[in-house]
């Protein structure tokens, strides 16, 4: 062959792979956004919405089953489809079409979609209920569909999930680790509505509330409720966009806090002037529980940390360190400078900072560790500690702390905007926004534990349920409140509980949104055990809640429930609604728990009951509200014939 020939071929041959290169470049087949996915459930009787990504202005063919419509990609690529409502049925196979290829999902089916969420009692899989066992065994049903959403923080709520979680059909395998609480409902719901269920779980153990809220509806929270929550939210978009900004506002605050607390003045406090406390070798980097030290063992849960280190030249660009794992909420200074934050039960810290903050020679650490939950501190390991500025050898930090035990109680310093368990609007970035504009049958929610203390849930609930409802585009979407079980130690006599709070204020928040239910769950929980095994009759009851609010039962929601309290005779009597026959005293010869209050002082009242009423015998003295379970972990023995607990509350009196 003639040289100029091959050069030619060659030539040619070069331009097409070029050019197939270029064309597999620029391609982009249409993609289903989540939770759209083979095995999925859509909801039935609802215009079901699809969404994803292709090319920017491609022309999409969307199919389902029988169904199909034309739309058009936008500028940033994302499409929208519409199509009628369909009645339960399937499998469904759906198909979006574009220029560049087809992406399909197979074994779709048509039925009710329930979102469940909260923290770890919604998290609680099923082979830890009672009777785990026995349960997973017979999970088997290829009509219910689980959904798990992976723990995810978003700072805004367009931020791509880095992987698609995937609907499985409820087998042995899928449903060990599922939400006991979810499946357990939405079995049961299957049981009487006859159509196939999807249950996705979007829960995280220990969250709060408030990382749960749409920024839009945090922002209006009164605060009294929420204090601080709309300035957070600027601060969340902040760190978004400029996270050392951020980090420094975040620190300004955080030393407010501390010189409020302390009395320190400015540049008096530790990680300014570190040697004004006393500092003792850190024996081994672990818990400080394990020191050996009685100081540390019973601190209030904040300790100091110190460290030095040399630099042989001011190093330019960014540098990073890396603290190995801390437990459980970090705050961290170079030279006076704060350079990161963060919250986590042992989980690593690692802190890009400009190093600028860093110098020739000398530079110092100080690092705050508060811990709320059994054991805390820099646990490492010592061998991943380290600084590394940019472009050099890291340096070593496994050696030469000190501490300095913190002896006053501070109380809750504040707390990350952008963090997952007390931030802002994270987790609805991170694990609902994800899920799009898709219809719901309704809505579980599990959660409050780690909003004892803090009142003004009623108002952060209604905030909740607002930004969801939007979301999901439904202004009436049902929710399911699970109120909190008992646990703690059982009261010998009236007193505060900030688990009754929080019990009351969630019945409050169904009580006025009027597409919510309240399940009460403070006779079957575990004094020993924040997370009760009993999700069976819970389940029980949260079905129970769901076929009267989101299928129309004629059944009460919630068994009974206060109405309200006045003065008859002498005597105060409490009206209930909601009670199957009547109300029962069981294993006692009147209702237990209830109390007479006036201004700050509160007695245990003698009762009776007689079919929805209770009757509290008045003692002479003053009395101006009544309240029933008072406690962390009260005795209750007021049920009605359905063998439903009445509802922990607080309520004032009326005229006579």
């Amino acid at each position: 062959m003639p040289p100029f020939v091959a050069r030619r071929r060659s030539y040619w041959a070069l331009a097409a792979a070029a050019s197939i290169l270029a064309t597999a470049a620029t391609a982009q087949v249409p993609q289903i956004a989540t939770p759209m996915g083979d095995h999925a459930v859509l909801q039935r009787d609802r215009p079901i919405i699809l969404t994803g990504t292709a090319k920017p202005g491609d022309r999409l063919t969307v199919t389902l089953g029988t169904q199909s419509t034309r739309v058009r990609a936008a500028a940033d690529g994302k499409w929208q489809a519409k199509l009628a409502p369909q009645p339960a049925g399937g499998p469904y196979r759906l198909d979006v079409t574009g220029s560049d290829g087809t992406t399909s999902a197979s074994d779709l089916m048509v039925g009710d979609v329930w979102l469940c969420s909260g923290q770890s009692n919604m998290e609680y899989p099923l082979k830890a209920a009672l009777n785990g066992q026995s349960l997973v065994d017979t999970a088997a049903d290829p009509d219910i569909r689980l959904l798990s959403m992976p723990h995810r923080v978003g700072l805004t709520v367009d931020a791509p999930l880095p992987d698609r979680p995937a609907w499985q059909a409820a087998t042995p395998a899928s449903a060990a680790d599922f939400s006991a609480a979810c499946l357990l409902m939405v079995k049961a719901l299957k049981a009487e509505a006859k159509v196939p269920m999807g249950a996705i779980d979007s829960s995280w153990g220990g969250t709060r509330i408030r990382p749960w809220i749409a920024a839009e509806d945090a922002r209006k929270l009164p605060a009294a409720a929420s204090p601080g929550t709309a300035s957070d939210v600027d601060l969340l978009a902040l760190y978004a966009r400029d996270k050392t900004a951020a980090i420094r506002q975040y620190a300004a605050q955080w030393g407010e806090w501390w010189r409020g607390k302390t009395g320190d003045a400015s540049g008096a406090e530790p990680w300014n002037a570190p040697d004004k406390r006393a500092w003792k070798p850190v024996p081994k980097i672990g818990v400080w529980q394990e020191y050996g030290d009685p100081q540390a063992a019973g601190s209030g849960g904040h300790m100091w940390f110190r460290n030095r280190f040399d630099l042989a030249s001011t190093p330019s660009g960014d540098a990073v360190i890396d603290l190995g794992k801390v437990d459980e909420i970090d705050m961290v200074w170079i030279n006076g400078v704060a350079i990161g934050s963060s919250f986590g039960w042992g989980s690593p810290r690692s802190y890009t900072f400009p190093a600028s903050v860093l110098r020739q020679g000398s530079n110092e650490i100080i690092v705050s560790v508060a811990d709320s939950w059994q054991t805390g501190g820099m646990i490492g390991p010592a061998e991943s500690m380290r600084i590394t500025p940019d472009g050099a050898a890291p340096v070593p930090l496994g050696t030469g702390w000190r501490y300095s035990v913190e002896t006053a109680d501070l109380g809750r310093a504040p707390r990350m905007p952008w963090e997952s368990h007390a931030g802002v609007s994270t987790l609805y970035n991170g694990m609902i926004a994800p899920l799009g504009p898709i219809a719901l049958k309704g809505v579980a929610w599990y959660q409050g534990e780690s909003d004892t203390g803090m009142p003004g849930y009623d108002a952060r609930m209604a905030a909740l349920m607002a930004g969801w409802r939007r979301q999901f585009a439904d202004p009436a979407l049902p929710f399911i409140i699970v109120g909190l079980a008992n646990f703690g130690s059982p009261a010998t006599a009236p007193g505060e509980s900030g688990w009754a709070v929080v019990r009351d204020e969630q019945r409050r928040a169904a009580l006025v949104d009027g597409h919510a239910a309240i399940v009460t769950a403070v006779d079957i929980g575990e004094p020993t055990d924040i997370h009760p095994a009993n999700k069976n009759d819970l389940a029980k009851r949260m079905a129970q809640a769901a076929s009267v609010i989101a299928y129309g039962a004629n059944l009460p929601a919630s068994g009974p429930l206060p109405l309200r309290a006045q003065r008859m005779v002498g005597d105060i009597v409490v009206t209930f609604e909601g009670v199957t026959g009547a109300l029962t005293a069981v294993s006692a010869a009147g209702p237990i728990g209830f109390e007479l209050c006036a201004a700050t002082r509160c007695r245990y009242a003698e009762a009776r009951a007689d079919s929805s009423t209770v009757r509290l015998e008045g003692d002479g003295q003053p009395v101006d509200r009544v309240r029933y379970a008072w406690a962390d972990a009260p005795v209750v023995n007021l049920i009605d014939a359905a063998g439903l607990p009445a509802a922990p509350f607080a309520l004032p009196i009326s005229g006579d």
